[in-house]
């Protein structure tokens, strides 16, 4: 869905069309997949969606068209609300520096769309969840971002669902969750990630994706920076069943019967690459059903590889937390685990210290002697993924020869040191995995990852007296002044409870 796309609306013929010709990508892609050479390269990318916030009042500021055309910077992009913001780094390398290396453009490319916000009375924050978003900000189409592919997205998902959107999320206590419908996909641009690629050979990529899967609830918990939407306080990574429930095709008898969620984590472990596209294809309906005809795009050019274009536009409607990749390249295709679950921020050396963990565990788990995921079950990994998205740090999972543990603990003693030696056997530089793991060990020591910090810290401004809205507002501004000073957010001061 990053490409932009002709149409808003597609006819029952086209529909039919679509499903036949992506039946034959697919079966294309089985024998490229099988003859093809691949770019194997190992190098890695970031993609940062960020929130654009008033200097006033910290509200959502829809400035995202007037930003873009003062940043006149390709590598700044929209993303589907109008006070999102996304910028897609340069491909980079683990070895050696490259992760400092990351974390100072990260760095650079944040302080370069901040300046050009503060000029028209805002500021960038990269957070989960823009924690200032209010009801009213969704009740007309002015949060949307203007391209007919974003058109296109809500308009495909509301005819599928064929009812209103609906939000419910359980809260900080009984009756205090969240439970609200909405009459567009607006809830899905309240949701701001940071996505990591890896490039991967199609030999090593099921090892890859099952070792992604496995992790992705300690990733999510040391990560987790979105405890609030829409006033409420929900779970420590709230963007989970928020973007699952904000882009869910299903009407509830669909869910109830078994079908799946287009937000979807999986059910099984793969044996090939090819087990994910096929699943896309043979499980879920086009949404964009618009052909390479229609795109302008051939199937085959002279000595390049095939372009694939309706696979490729309905597996960017499938929205994995762990996405496959295939992408032709110009000369020679390469292929990319796209790792999707984690949020924004809190500052880039945080930002940096998660793409430490992730790359860093990944490379050990693939080469380990028994893998990971041939000692747990899937249902156990999703549970996992669950436990830690709604308590955070604070979660208990079911982990292989360690049995029930706090997910705090298993990091600290086992998987972060693991993560780091990892990264020092990719050829990462000692002082930099000493630098990252450090890092990663103090958050899961003291407990406060990013949403750790936004709750105690509302707690403390509301025993001060603070109403919710003026916490949040207050908390907000808090926490772009700590980004600001470019310490990691364990080590961020939490307001005292009482005024001196």
């Amino acid at each position: 869905m990053g490409r932009e796309i002709g149409s808003t609306e597609y006819t029952r013929s086209q529909r039919t069309r679509y499903r036949r010709v992506l039946r034959r990508n697919l079966d294309l892609f089985e024998t490229f997949l099988d003859t093809a050479e691949f770019v194997d390269e190992g190098t890695v990318g970031v993609e940062l969606e960020m929130n654009l916030a008033r200097t006033d009042t910290m509200a959502p500021a829809l400035l995202a068209d007037l930003l873009l055309e003062d940043l006149d910077d390709e590598q700044y992009v929209h993303e589907i609300g109008r006070y999102n913001l996304e910028v897609n780094l340069p491909v980079t390398r683990p070895q050696g520096t490259g992760l400092r290396e990351l974390e100072q453009e990260l760095t650079e490319k944040i302080d370069h769309a901040d300046a050009a916000a503060r000029a028209r009375g805002a500021r960038v924050v990269p957070i989960g969840h823009l924690p200032t978003i209010s009801e009213e900000l969704f009740a007309d189409d002015e949060w949307r971002a203007p391209g007919a592919r974003y058109e296109a997205l809500e308009t495909t998902v509301l005819e599928a669902r064929g009812e209103e959107i609906y939000l419910s999320i359980e809260g900080e206590g009984k009756g205090r969750g969240l439970d609200l419908t909405f009459d567009s996909i607006a809830p899905e641009s309240a949701c701001t990630s940071m996505q990591l690629h890896l490039q991967v050979p199609p030999e090593q990529f099921a090892a890859s994706w099952n070792a992604a899967q496995a992790i992705a609830g300690p990733q999510v918990a040391l990560a987790a920076n979105s405890p609030f939407l829409l006033g409420k306080r929900l779970w420590h990574e709230t963007r989970i069943p928020t973007f699952v429930q904000a882009l869910d095709t299903r009407p509830p008898e669909y869910a109830t019967q078994g079908v799946r969620p287009r937000v979807w984590f999986g059910e099984r472990w793969i044996t090939s690459m090819f087990d994910l596209f096929e699943e896309n294809v043979r499980l879920f309906p086009a949404l964009i059903p618009e052909s390479r005809e229609m795109a302008e795009e051939p199937l085959l050019t002279e000595g390049s590889a095939p372009r694939l274009h309706e696979l490729m536009l309905h597996n960017g409607t499938v929205w994995r937390w762990n996405r496959p990749i295939y992408d032709p390249g110009i000369d020679v295709p390469h292929l990319r685990l796209e790792n999707r679950l984690l949020p924004a921020g809190p500052t880039p050396a945080d930002m940096a210290a998660n793409a430490a963990f992730f790359y860093g565990i990944l490379h050990s788990l693939v080469h380990e002697r028994r893998p990971l995921w041939s000692r747990m079950s899937f249902e156990q990994a999703a549970e996992a993924f669950q436990q830690c998205a709604r308590w955070g740090l604070e979660a208990r999972v079911r982990w292989p020869r360690v049995g029930r543990v706090r997910v705090a603990d298993l990091l600290l003693e086992q998987l972060i040191p693991q993560a780091m030696e990892g990264l020092r056997e990719l050829g990462a530089e000692p002082a930099v995995a000493e630098h990252y793991g450090g890092i990663l060990a103090e958050r899961a020591r003291t407990g406060r990852n990013g949403a750790r910090w936004q709750i105690d810290t509302v707690t403390s401004l509301e025993l001060r007296g603070a109403s919710r809205p003026e916490a949040l507002a207050e908390m907000t501004r808090l926490y772009r002044a700590a980004v600001d000073t470019g310490e990691p957010v364990h080590a961020w001061p939490v307001p005292a409870r009482q005024r001196s």
